[in-house]
């Protein structure tokens, strides 16, 4: 192991143009590891606290820097974390800010690598690490948080879940967000894209149904690969004062169960994300109950119900939605909880009791591709990180290379 010499942080830009914390580490071996903290638009109010950047910057050198440099080996990723979290004091790293915590984290676990002279994948995953690679979901329409005036549902996802390479996946994903583009054009609907590169048109959700399952279809007939489809609905952010709000049309908790329902019937929809609110565990019990009453994954034909603003990263969170049946699936973004360490924990949680782990990027992000290394060294069995987007293609680019260099 190679212990930490130094710490340096700066404020960069993310993909919205807003400043998100980098840190750099160095160590006594020569190694050197640099990580970038996402953020997120649509946030659940259980996450780790991210704070201003220069607050969060000024906090980190004051109280992490100290017992990080000449302290902790890099190696130690564990020990890494643990002098985070006592440097913070708090359980949601208000003091020193999730977004400076997670970004130190993962650069020193890259400096370790780099001592190791290894991929991050590799040392992350260790000797023991599996031998397939996550899916990609992309985003190919979106609205929400991450676009307004498009659609309530916040993000219609491509799954080719039949792809026979990452790399397959990736341009396959390309092609369905290529396809929508020219389907909004022949309609004569004009489209910006929202946060993650994802077309956001000014249509209502059954239009963008309907468009989504034409080009998933072509594109499939044209790679000769099963592409099924997904959501992320982001219940939370449709719930308020005991209803979901669909713009002048509201559902009421059992509605809103019976619709999801309705829609993975009707489109065979591999993957829901959130389709309730945040705090929901009993609801999403129920509405797995009704669409995947066996617990298990997706290779058995069954639907992904994952949480997110649910789970938060979080192994308590994680443990009540289990002890409940709450979905089968949690999203994982190091950014919600703080360290790569407490990251893995919840991977792991959640494997050992057959949830689906999902690696996911964030609506605001850099060109860090921690979270490329973090899918394939967990054998996550999808990924989150768009489709098209210089901040998102850093991912799918470094998927590719992973797959190709393993």
């Amino acid at each position: 192991m190679t212990l930490v010499t130094e710490v340096r942080l700066r404020r960069v830009l993310d993909s919205r143009g807003n400043p998100t914390v980098e840190a750099e580490v160095r160590t006594e071996d020569g190694g050197f590891g640099r990580g970038a903290a996402p953020s997120g638009a649509s946030t659940g109010e259980h996450e780790a606290v991210e704070i201003p950047v220069d607050e969060a910057i000024t906090k980190a050198r004051e109280l992490a820097v100290p017992r990080l440099e000449g302290q902790v080996y890099a190696g130690d990723q564990r020990g890494v974390d643990s002098a985070l979290r006592g440097a913070d004091g708090t359980s949601d790293f208000s003091e020193i800010g999730a977004n400076s915590a997670v970004a130190i984290s993962m650069a020193a676990a890259k400096a370790a690598a780099d001592v190791l002279g290894v991929p991050l994948y590799q040392h992350l995953g260790g000797a023991f690490r599996g031998r397939n690679f996550p899916i990609p979901l992309g985003n190919v329409i979106g609205g929400g948080e991450h676009a307004a005036d498009a659609t309530h549902i916040q993000e219609f996802l491509a799954a080719p879940v039949g792809a026979p390479s990452v790399a397959d996946a990736v341009f396959a994903n390309a092609t369905v967000h290529r396809r929508i583009g020219e389907i909004l054009a022949d309609r004569g609907i004009a489209a910006a894209k929202g946060d993650e590169g994802a077309w956001a048109p000014s249509i209502d959700d059954s239009e963008a149904f309907e468009i989504v399952a034409e080009a998933v279809g072509a594109v499939a007939d044209e790679v000769g690969f099963e592409i099924g489809f997904g959501l992320d609905v982001a219940g939370a952010e449709l719930y308020e004062d005991g209803v979901y709000r669909y713009g002048d049309e509201t559902k009421t908790p059992d509605e809103q169960r019976e619709y999801i329902a309705g829609l993975i019937e009707e489109y065979g929809l591999v993957y829901v994300e959130d389709p309730l609110d945040e705090n929901d565990f009993e609801g999403f019990a129920e509405l797995l109950d009704r669409v995947a009453p066996e617990t298990g994954a997706r290779k058995a034909g069954r639907p992904l119900i994952c949480g997110d603003d649910l789970f938060v990263t979080n192994t308590d969170r994680l443990e009540r939605g289990i002890e409940a049946g709450a979905g089968n699936s949690i999203l994982i973004k190091p950014n919600q909880i703080g360290t790569l360490s407490d990251t893995f924990d919840a991977i792991e949680v959640a494997v050992e009791n057959g949830y689906a782990p999902v690696v996911s990027h964030r609506s605001g992000e850099t060109e860090d591709t921690t979270i490329a290394h973090l899918a394939v060294a967990t054998d996550a069995p999808f990924i989150k990180t768009g489709a098209v987007g210089g901040e998102r293609t850093a991912k799918l680019n470094e998927l590719i290379r992973i797959e190709a260099n393993a």
